[in-house]
């Protein structure tokens, strides 16, 4: 994580735009925003853009309807503004052109199906329209109901002043205007729904059919009008990323004073900035302002009467700024979806590296599927679409994913879907009753670790390779591995809370509010390993069961005087909070569950699939026809 140093900078008002101007080069800047108001002190007014708030509104308006991407790379900003002072603003209009062609064509296109599903729902009557729509001293209501058959009857001795056709389920009932109300209620007895004719001349058959040629050529137009954009896109794609960026940056600038506080004369600006550039900075700013002054950000830590969620204290903290290797970069993505850190707080980036995709991977463990996920992600990285930043991330996550895959895939010896040891290797006549990869494991698993370390974590076996869904062979093991990955893993992140309350809020804190939690994890995994493994008593004090009880102590100490849940409330959340990290620690087992599930979803579909596949391509004739079945049931 970047540190971060505070920025003070004061100056005269018409040197605002030169400070500016200097933050906007030095692209370091973070401003913080004015809140403190005074007498005398307000906040700026945002600069004039000199025309330039249109075409970010045009530019902004085809990037969201498009997926224009920069595929070759920056572009040096002096490129830039002269594309914005040259032609690019008359292309961009070219574009909007297109895109409102596009709207207002979906708009013709919208009210012709409105008229289209109406004609549909008159066509049957084949009456034309300026009838159906009343003549003088004459009303037509036309209504749709499953009952048309049945409104004649239902009119009762007012039809010898009516006139009625039905046809499937419209109806038209024409009347004098007195006897409207009477036709209406009627119809709403029998359940109709009144059908608003549109004005115009013709049959309702004939206007149909017209509205369906108008969408069509209509809907002709929308692609037509879509591959000019597309080609549009694809010609200037880079120019409009770039022009985008720089604009944003510009506007940003432009509202920049609106965060600053301004009197009369002078102006004073907050900021932040990473502490490696503060000489940078400084020599940047000082011929504009009068006060340049940098300052290391200490957030120290508070007593518990200063800390609510883990805060630092009063007053705004730093932007978080990632500061990690190329190889953990990527995965800063997942951190973002999560959320970010606290400035100070441990990053995560590392952790999550590591543990993702290695959970993953122990959970499909197929080295088959493992490398269908690399091919995936090769494939999807020679894409135009790799270039965006968050893509690219994506892919590179997905890849490790993949590659952890391979690397349990062989652990496991599963390939995919089949065994690929020789030990459990199905005899197949192509393979000579052996393993085409029989050289990578020994004829019999072999155990990894000693008598003595295998009796002290609970393990009967641990072998290569370990046969995860085998009872005897594996299955428990997977089992065991799977919670001690839990255990070790809510372990790895206490210890991480631990260090940042520590950090922010002292000892006191940190021992009370993360620290109980490791007691009761440690202490309650033991105890419990010892009633498991050496048959012993679930209530018996020992020194495991000893260390979690106090552990609990300092969790009710922790909720009550540190999260101020209250002495009431931390002795009754406290034991209750316990069950919660129990059901968080045995989660883990999903690890397990999913893995097997998995291996034996692979067996059924072998059984049912492949080896039937190989009978009945063996059997000829029509067993080829039956064998494609079976391989279609093998790939679902």
């Amino acid at each position: 994580m970047v540190e971060m140093s505070r920025l003070t900078v004061a100056a005269p008002l018409d040197a605002m735009d030169e400070v500016l101007a200097a933050c906007d080069a030095l692209g370091c800047v973070h401003v913080q925003p004015y809140e403190q108001f005074e007498e005398g002190i307000g906040v700026g007014q945002a600069a004039a853009q000199e025309g330039r708030g249109e075409l970010l509104t045009n530019v902004r308006a085809v990037r969201a309807a498009t997926s224009a991407i920069n595929a070759s790379g920056a572009m040096p900003r002096k490129q830039v503004e002269s594309l914005i002072d040259g032609s690019f603003p008359g292309r961009i209009e070219t574009a909007m052109g297109l895109l409102r062609t596009i709207d207002e064509t979906h708009a013709s296109i919208q009210t012709l199906a409105e008229e289209r599903d109406v004609m549909g729902r008159l066509a049957p009557l084949d009456l034309p329209l300026e009838l159906l729509n009343g003549i003088s001293g004459l009303e037509v209501l036309v209504a749709e109901t499953s009952k048309a058959s049945k409104v004649r009857d239902a009119l009762g001795d007012l039809a010898k002043d009516c006139e009625v056709l039905a046809k499937d389920r419209i109806v038209a009932v024409a009347c004098r205007p007195i006897h409207a109300p009477e036709v209406q209620i009627v119809l709403g007895q029998l359940g109709a729904k009144v059908v608003q004719v549109p004005p115009g001349e013709g049959r309702a058959g004939k206007r149909e059919a017209e509205a369906k040629s108008k969408i069509l050529r209509l809907e002709a137009k929308i692609a037509s009008d879509q591959a000019s954009v597309d080609a549009w896109v694809e010609a200037n794609g880079r120019d409009l990323v770039c022009v985008h960026e720089l604009l944003e940056r510009q506007e940003n600038l432009a509202s920049a004073p609106t965060q600053m506080a301004v009197a009369d004369r002078a102006f004073a600006m907050d900021a932040w900035i990473p502490t490696g550039r503060a000489e940078e900075v400084r020599s940047a700013l000082k011929p504009h302002a009068s006060l340049v002054e940098v300052e290391a950000w200490d957030g120290g830590h508070h007593g518990h009467d200063d800390h609510d969620d883990h805060g630092h204290g009063h007053g705004p903290e730093p932007p978080v700024e990632f500061d990690n290797p190329s190889a953990t970069k990527p995965f800063e993505l997942m951190v973002d979806l999560v959320g970010r850190p606290s400035y100070g707080a441990y990053d995560p980036t590392t952790l999550m590296m590591f543990t993702f995709p290695m959970i993953f991977g122990a959970i499909l463990g197929d080295w088959g599927f493992g490398l269908v996920i690399i091919a995936l992600a090769m494939f999807l990285r020679s894409k135009p679409m790799a270039t965006d930043p968050v893509v690219k991330n994506g892919i590179t996550i997905l890849l490790w994913m993949g590659i952890w895959c391979v690397l349990w895939g062989f652990y496991f010896a599963e390939g995919f879907g089949f065994v690929w040891d020789n030990y459990t290797w199905v005899t197949y006549e192509f393979t000579n009753g052996n393993s085409p990869l029989g050289f990578l494991y020994p004829d019999k698993p072999v155990e990894l670790l000693s008598d003595d370390f295998r009796a002290l974590i609970g393990m009967n076996h641990l072998t290569y390779p370990l046969h995860r869904a085998s009872a005897g062979h594996g299955l428990e093991e997977y089992v065991i591995f799977s919670v001690y990955l839990g255990v070790i893993h809510l372990l790895v992140g206490f210890v991480i809370g631990f260090m940042n309350v520590l950090k922010a809020h002292g000892a006191a804190a940190a021992f009370f509010e993360k620290g109980s939690w490791i007691l009761i994890l440690l202490g309650g995994f033991m105890h419990a390993r010892r009633f498991i493994a050496f048959d012993g008593d679930l209530f018996a004090l020992n020194a495991y069961s000893a260390v979690m009880l106090v552990g609990i102590l300092c969790l009710i100490v922790g909720l009550s005087v540190y999260e101020k849940f209250g002495w009431a409330g931390g002795i009754i959340m406290g034991p209750i909070e316990t069950f919660g990290l129990l059901a968080n620690t045995l989660s883990y087992l999903r690890v397990m569950g999913v893995g097997v599930a998995g291996v034996k979803i692979a067996e059924v579909s072998i059984s049912m699939g492949w080896e039937v596949m190989l009978t009945q391509f063996s059997a000829g004739g029509i067993g080829f026809l039956w064998g494609a079945i079976a391989f279609l049931l093998f790939l679902g």
